[in-house]
């Protein structure tokens, strides 16, 4: 059992110590992704219902801790199950309204790996960000939303969080190729959007 000590665990230790059923070690699991899946959610998903989105991707994992075979990809089989829970809750709300069509399309094709991404004053926001930090956000966020899940997933997790492409390769279930040309197409339909609103 893991003891409510100043020890530091590898996620590694607490998935090991939680597939024994210590509720102990999960708690710790919670506090320590808790933030990033919200975060997340909140960017794929919007603020309705956040909270209980947060609490269904932990209980799939608690649940699912007995079943995962590769304990050094718990951080990867996390945000799976976020993806997972995101298009299962855009799938109700798609069935709850008339889904709108959307100008934007898809794209493959692919642009120079050294663009700079639309959002990169928001992965390092200032410490007091001003009034135009703060409307660029509000911004970003808006444009966010003319993107497809799919889309706006790669952006949020590459751009945002900093997750490389080969991870979130895998949690999509995606070849990496397929990544990097979301990633540039999200990109580019981010910053058009802001040079429309006269952000950039």
């Amino acid at each position: 059992m893991i003891a409510e000590t100043t020890t530091i665990f590898t996620d590694r230790e607490l998935v090991e110590v939680c597939r024994q059923g210590d509720r102990s070690a999960f708690r710790e699991l919670y506090r320590r992704y808790q933030q990033r899946v919200k975060a997340s959610l909140y960017q794929l998903c919007g603020s309705e219902g956040l909270d209980d989105l947060v609490q269904e991707v932990f209980l799939r994992v608690w649940k699912g801790l007995p079943k995962l075979r590769e304990v050094s990809y718990f951080s990867t089989w996390l945000y799976r199950i976020t993806w997972n829970v995101a298009t299962d809750q855009r799938r109700q709300l798609a069935r709850g309204r008339f889904e709108r069509f959307s100008p934007n399309g898809r794209s493959g094709e692919m642009g120079d790996e050294e663009e700079s991404s639309p959002l990169a004053n928001l992965s390092r926001p200032q410490d007091t960000p001003d009034l135009m930090q703060m409307h660029y956000q509000e911004l970003v966020k808006q444009g966010l939303q003319i993107l497809s899940l799919e889309h706006r997933a790669v952006l949020v997790w590459h751009d945002l969080e900093d997750i490389p492409q080969k991870e979130i390769a895998e949690i999509l279930s995606l070849p990496v190729g397929t990544v990097k040309s979301r990633l540039f197409y999200a990109r580019k339909q981010i910053r058009r959007f802001l040079e429309q609103q006269g952000a950039l």
